[in-house]
């Protein structure tokens, strides 16, 4: 049945809700911080005060995560696994989506999946292509398979046509296609779906040596495997020692936030590169084919479709991605400004979700409000918290400067906010500290003074909350905002050193 004009409407106005919000503050601030400047200076203390409390714990929550990170990711997870009942029985099916991917980036991560402490023949490895790129890819696909495919369980490849009506080419639409075919295979040799994990990795993602052993591992001991999600912690550093200062403060950051995040699975989304129950994939109808945020959405899908009975566990332990890095300075920052866009774009689950949320009673209250205010705030922080702090905090300032205001508060606001800043440099120290013990080997083709590069490009990080934080993630919000709906960008791969 079509959707009525009315649901029509009502979803739009889900939909404009969390832009709209964000505008709304950013109007409040600026007109308040001319008519009552003391009134947003006051403001413009406590906010930061709670962002202090709040940047506080969560560096609580990261120094903890990192612990169990370098446990964990030292563990011999191989040796506890395959001890255990049903091991034998796993199969893992791997999604590698690519479109005008170079031929380096696809073979470092076949090669990564040889040399792990796992049975290859355990892993089902299906090449997704795109009919846009088809001659490309089936010639790249032909000698991915002839070096790397009579190494695996099946090495399934696939070329997803394009111009599907209803579908928004990329990631999500090119999977799904993907995973139905699979799924022939796998219903031909008669597999129990229980006994299938699905891992859906960007195509840049190269495991870590016991990631699937891990993984197997908490499959086979977690109470109710087949209504979860497990994801693991992505560390962008393929190529990290090539790519801009710029860039690897946004990837670093990005790490982090992942990190204190698994902290908190309660709140937890899937994210990037992720696995999940094959069972749980073909309840749900693999993943939606008309959205960009399919990595996240297909949490949002399981969560409905077993009435909030699906969660995701963390797993700290990494897989390795490559941070934003394209052949010149120019194009990397429009790619890294693309990439956080579409990141935050995942606000398009927030109206689908209380759509979906509505009217289902079985889905506890607390539940339903919890992952709606986790997004809603999040994205609404994402868009104004840098913005607030660093620039529009020093309006009403200025503001009551200019007209002379001798209130005690305006005298003394700069101090204050001078010590609040000294005090938070503390966090951002800590985390430049631990980006050093997270980076690769340093190669031969990078200089030795890189290293104290890698730690002063964190003074840069007020600019990169900004200029790849919120600004895109305001642009995402209006978009939606505005109806002005945001199509998939791949975000392109390159390496200078092959």
């Amino acid at each position: 049945m079509a959707a009525s004009r009315s649901d029509y409407r009502k979803y739009r106005l889900l939909e404009i809700l969390p832009g709209a919000t964000v505008w709304l503050t950013f109007a409040l601030a600026i007109s308040f911080s001319f008519w009552k400047p003391l009134w947003v200076i006051v403001f413009i203390i406590v906010f930061d005060a709670l962002w202090l409390i709040r940047i506080s714990y969560l560096l609580i929550f990261l120094l903890t995560s990192y612990r169990k990170f370098r446990a964990e990711s030292s563990r011999d997870w191989y040796s506890m696994a395959k001890v255990l009942p049903g091991f034998d029985n796993l199969i893992h099916l791997i999604f590698l989506p690519t479109y005008k991917e170079p031929e380096a980036v696809i073979a470092q991560t076949l090669d990564g999946l040889t040399r792990i402490q796992y049975p290859a023949e355990k892993l089902f490895v299906v090449l997704c292509g795109e009919q846009k790129d088809e001659v490309n890819f089936r010639a790249i696909a032909a000698k991915m398979e002839a070096q790397y495919g009579k190494r695996f369980f099946r090495f399934l490849i696939t070329v997803h046509p394009s111009g599907v009506p209803g579908e928004v080419p990329g990631k999500g639409s090119n999977t799904a296609y993907a995973g139905r075919l699979a799924k022939e295979v796998i219903d031909e040799l008669h597999i129990p779906y229980e006994h299938v994990i699905v891992s859906s990795f960007d195509v840049d993602t190269v495991v870590h040596p016991q990631y699937f052993a891990c993984l197997a591992f908490h499959y086979l001991t977690v109470p109710d495997p087949t209504h979860a999600s497990y994801q693991p912690l992505a560390v962008y550093s393929n190529n990290v020692w090539e790519s801009p200062f710029l860039m690897r403060v946004v990837a670093m950051s990005t790490t982090f936030w992942l990190m204190t995040e698994q902290m908190r699975p309660e709140r937890l989304f899937t994210f990037s590169s992720h696995s999940m129950p094959f069972k749980a994939l073909v309840d749900v109808g693999f993943w939606q084919s008309d959205i960009v945020t399919e990595d996240s959405r297909i949490f949002v899908q399981g969560f409905i479709e077993y009435d909030g009975n699906y969660r995701v566990v963390p797993l700290f332990i990494p897989l390795s991605m490559d941070t934003v890095m394209s052949q010149s300075l120019g194009q990397s920052l429009r790619n890294q400004y693309k990439q956080q866009r579409r990141w935050a774009y995942g606000i398009e689950n927030f109206p689908f979700m209380v759509w979906h949320f509505w009217g289902n009673h079985a889905i506890p209250f607390v539940k339903k409000f919890r992952y709606l205010f986790n997004q809603f705030e999040g994205s609404f922080a994402w868009c104004t918290t840098p913005i607030l702090i660093f620039i529009l905090g020093r309006l009403p300032i200025a503001v009551a400067n200019h007209r002379h205001l001798t209130a005690a508060i305006s005298q003394n606001t700069p101090h204050i906010l001078s010590l609040m800043m000294s005090v938070s440099l503390v966090g951002l120290l800590a985390s430049a500290v631990i980006s050093l013990t997270l980076l690769p080997p340093r190669p031969a083709s990078a200089p030795r003074w890189q290293w104290v590069m890698m730690l002063v490009q964190w003074v840069f990080f007020p600019v990169t909350m900004i200029l790849f934080g919120s600004v895109p993630a305001t642009e995402a919000l209006t978009r939606l905002m505005l109806g002005k709906y945001l199509g998939f960008n791949v975000t392109e791969k390159y390496r200078k050193h092959v």
